[in-house]
């Protein structure tokens, strides 16, 4: 299983950046994506996971109606739509997939397979 996290990069504030995940050995729909984020000094925070069993979306309160979280079936690939960033979003974004039930999911412990992490800086 790989995934592969592509897309970030430097913006200034109240610009838009979209990540995508793409995933190999693995069916999307078999599994809860979620996007965590790191940044320098601080523990790996959960944003937002989609679960593709009931096509349900979660967010963590920082970036509701900012980000959306979605899915493309054919490509076997996961986004995460930012927008309306600010400097606070400034951290290392990973994907990850899991069997993560409702009271794992916002958790690292709720998914097995991690992507490498992409870069993701605003400036204000």
């Amino acid at each position: 299983v790989q995934l592969q996290a592509s897309g970030g990069g430097s913006v200034q504030a109240g610009g838009s950046l979209r990540l995508s995940c793409a995933a190999s050995g693995l069916t999307l729909s078999d599994y809860a994506m979620g996007w965590f984020r790191q940044a320098p000094g601080k523990e790996r925070e959960w944003v937002a996971t989609r679960r593709w069993s009931n096509s349900n979306t979660y967010y963590t309160d920082s970036v509701e109606g900012r980000f959306t979280i979605s899915g493309d079936n054919a490509k076997n690939t996961v986004y995460l739509q930012m927008n309306k960033l600010g400097p606070e979003d400034t951290a290392i974004y990973y994907c990850a997939a899991g069997r993560a039930i409702m009271s794992t999911l916002a958790t690292p412990r709720g998914y097995t397979y991690w992507g490498q992490g992409t870069q993701v800086t605003v400036s204000s």
